[in-house]
């Protein structure tokens, strides 16, 4: 949907995420392989930043993510994303008034679908889907537009949020195990927003800078207690691929008089179930979607 001028479309993101938020319930929301005695002589460090640019050579990935999100508590969702185009779709379970029943949220075509509960806005005439546009997920914090449905440390892509621990001063390994069946090592680091900004500015190249950019952004999309740090792990594989890695730290937000307040603790684990594998997002049929859009240029002004 085209819209006519910049003031229209930031009227209808905002009225369109209260109306959204308000029908969930008030939900808110950084090489190439070697051989294998090389690979023995990596360090930790060395391991992650291999890891990193297998990760972020990706097209696609189906993945799942556990944990606990601050303002929602324990959510679980598995999803499938693609890079080119830019597709998500995903079911989450422990969101507002389905915390019980997983939502289901697809992004494609610049807009947002999610199934939820049409009847809060009167006659939807059996429409089970909702549209939202302009929609945004998988960009840093200042891009993302999902109308406050997808929690914010979910809108990020987590290919890139699984470089972070790529900017942490001390890497060290944990350990080995196994995830779902696959062989891992285990790496661990602490993150801050200080320690990546001096990561980001010591990038040797342009491209090196962008994506360490990206990493910055996904962490400060994290809404982490300011100054502190972000307990990161990593699992890689023996192909030197990411599989799985887990996020912790202390949260907080600006509470409605400007003050910062605490807002819980985020821990939240995401494993690569596939990696490029076949996806493809398609919107729900028009006859059983409701376009917001719509719904709030006929609403009446003022």
């Amino acid at each position: 949907m085209r819209f006519g001028t910049a003031g229209s479309v930031r009227r209808r993101s905002a009225a369109t995420t209260v109306v959204v938020a308000a029908l969930l319930g008030g939900t808110s929301g950084c090489g190439t392989a070697s051989d294998s005695a090389a690979e023995a002589d990596l360090t930790p460090a060395q391991s992650v930043s291999r890891a990193v640019r297998t990760t972020l050579g990706l097209t696609s990935l189906r993945y799942r993510v556990t944990g606990t999100l601050p303002g929602h508590g324990k959510v679980r969702a598995e999803a499938s994303m693609g890079v080119r185009p830019s597709v998500m779709r995903m079911n989450i379970t422990g969101l507002g008034k389905t915390e019980d029943k997983p939502l289901q949220i697809r992004f494609a075509g610049g807009a947002m679908y999610t199934e939820g509960d049409t009847a809060a806005l009167g006659d939807a005439g059996g429409k089970r889907w909702l549209k939202a546009e302009p929609a945004v997920w998988g960009r840093g914090s200042a891009d993302n537009q999902t109308y406050r449905v997808v929690p914010r440390q979910l809108e990020g892509s987590p290919l890139v949020q699984s470089t972070i621990l790529s900017g942490a001063k001390d890497i060290r390994e944990a350990g080995s195990g196994t995830v779902d069946g696959t062989p891992t090592t285990h790496y661990r680091g602490e993150v801050t927003g200080k320690g990546l900004r001096a990561y980001q500015s010591a990038a040797k190249s342009k491209k090196a800078h962008e994506l360490r950019t990206d990493c910055f952004d996904q962490f400060m999309a994290l809404g982490l207690k300011v100054g502190s740090a972000l307990t990161m792990d990593l699992w890689v594989d023996e192909d030197g691929r990411t599989k799985q890695f887990r996020m912790r730290g202390r949260t907080n937000a600006l509470d409605g008089k400007g003050r910062w307040v605490d807002t819980g603790p985020l821990d939240v684990t995401v494993t690569f179930l596939d990696i490029n594998p076949s996806v493809t997002v398609e919107p729900p049929a028009a006859d059983d979607t409701l376009d917001l859009a719509e719904l709030v240029d006929a609403a009446p002004k003022g």
